[in-house]
């Protein structure tokens, strides 16, 4: 007997966010390549927001936000890892409207 596909909705003010894939190495501006595994500091992650809560009101599905990975919950669905936060544990909202913001492009 086979499981049945689950729907999964997220409550209160809670968003589910999946880390961007070239989150692992990266390279510094003088072409060395950093492994994932070298921590300097607490650093910031990128990811997609793939769910929100109904109390969420600044986010929205599909939004490239900026967030903190090593404070939050982790949670594995059909092998691919979702992180789940507040609205509020979120940094930053990247999107591409020019009305207002720091100026900074990814």
């Amino acid at each position: 007997m086979s499981d049945p596909q689950l729907e999964i909705q997220m409550l209160h003010d809670r968003v589910m966010v999946k880390l961007n894939q070239d989150a692992g190495e990266r390279r510094s501006s003088g072409g060395i390549l950093i492994p994932a595994t070298a921590q300097v500091a607490k650093r910031l992650s990128w990811g997609e927001v793939c769910g929100v809560g109904s109390h969420v009101r600044a986010i929205k599905v599909g939004d490239q936000v900026l967030f903190s990975a090593d404070d939050q919950f982790e949670v594995e669905i059909q092998a691919q890892a979702y992180y789940v936060l507040r609205e509020r544990d979120i940094h930053a909202v990247a999107n591409g409207k020019a009305e207002h913001g720091t100026g900074l492009y990814l």
